[in-house]
């Protein structure tokens, strides 16, 4: 009977040492599947690019430039313009999903339509960039890589105050304002932060907007579209301008700023102060014409790069780098961005600033 028991507290002692065992072994294969988890994707997983329509030159050469920079990365672009609307756009993204994109990089027509197919995104387990424009009003975006957008308005609004000054050394100065389409997150961002200059200015009486159009609904400029800018500048004109001079436009890119040029051009009235973005081509030729007066440089290069380098990080298990965590609230949640530093470029600083640009700097000499 002795022999007996000892055998028994001997199995109990194996079975406990066992069970201790195969616990710490769970243990262990927990962490290890808690440690993998972070280990990212296959370097040659495919990323969807979801771009709007091709409405200015830095779209257009975006498109060659995530391919390029996501192909020599190692991983396989799926890069797509949704030129039918944002419908379109739903269904790339959709289809994106369902080709297993790991990671889809999301510069929106209507950043706030995409919603229903974001959360597919995330449910799928793909990670969502939003690119140069926030995604608005869902939790399913993890990054947001752009230009500081609120310092673009805000060189905007200076560079015409500037523009103005080198003109006629006192106000006041008769203004309008434009602004982007009213789908592009970006645009209301460009004209607050224009305002935060030019407001103090109007208060204190030395601009005036003769128009009375002062505020961003009423000078928005649906679709981004040259013709919708170039109609409401003539009207402008013709309303308001007949027998007062126009001293500056506050035009939020490249493309309006030269549809604006062509309606005051056709009126017979002197161009005046008119700002812009993008660093356009045509553009640039205008300011060293000396009519458009600035432009902002937002090198597309160095944007797609930053969101490449995001994917990069990320298929390596690692957390993207940003630079700010308060500033972009998309109205669920303020999303964690990384932002580049815009600069105002004039016929001034143009060389300087193109000066490693081998489309723009020829045009600067």
């Amino acid at each position: 009977m002795l022999k007996f028991n000892k055998s028994l507290k001997t199995l109990a002692v194996v079975a406990a040492v066992s069970a201790l065992a195969l616990t710490g072994c769970g243990r262990a294969d927990s962490s290890s599947s808690s440690s993998s988890s972070k280990a990212g994707f296959a370097q040659n997983s495919l990323i969807g690019v979801a771009l709007p329509q091709k409405t200015s030159e830095n779209w257009v050469l975006a498109e060659g430039l995530f391919n390029d920079g996501l192909k020599n990365a190692g991983f396989k672009p799926d890069v797509q313009f949704a030129n039918g609307g944002v419908t379109d756009q739903q269904n790339q993204i959709s289809s994106m999903i369902t080709k297993g994109a790991k990671v889809i990089i999301v510069g929106a027509i209507d950043g706030a339509q995409l919603g229903t197919q974001l959360k597919q995104a995330k449910d799928a387990g793909a990670t969502i960039i939003a690119y140069d424009r926030l995604l608005l009003n869902t939790p399913n975006v993890d990054y947001y890589v752009a230009y500081d957008n609120r310092k673009v308005g805000q060189l905007q609004g200076q560079a015409l105050l500037d523009g103005m000054k080198k003109k006629k050394a006192t106000g006041p100065y008769n203004i309008e304002l434009f602004a982007g389409s009213p789908d592009d997150a970006n645009a209301k961002v460009f004209f607050q932060g224009a305002m935060d200059v030019l407001q103090p200015k109007i208060d204190d009486g030395t601009v005036k907007i003769v128009s009375g159009q002062k505020s961003f609904e009423q000078a928005v400029t649906q679709g981004w579209k040259a013709e919708n800018a170039q109609k409401r500048m003539d009207t402008l004109l013709a309303s308001s301008y007949s027998n007062t001079e126009l001293d500056g436009v506050l035009s939020p890119n490249d493309t309006l700023a030269r549809a604006i040029i062509t309606s005051v051009k056709a009126a017979g009235k002197p161009i005046p102060t008119v700002t812009g973005q993008d660093s356009e081509v045509e553009s640039v030729k205008s300011i060293m014409a000396g009519e458009q007066y600035s432009t902002i440089n937002k090198d597309t290069t160095a944007l797609v790069n930053q969101a490449i380098t995001m994917v990069k990080d990320l298929q390596a298990g690692n957390t993207p780098k940003i630079n700010d965590d308060k500033q972009y609230n998309n109205g669920v949640k303020v999303v964690p961005a990384y932002l580049l530093t815009p600069q105002i470029v004039t016929k001034e600083n143009a060389a300087q600033q193109y000066a490693n640009d081998k489309t723009l700097e020829p045009l600067t000499k």
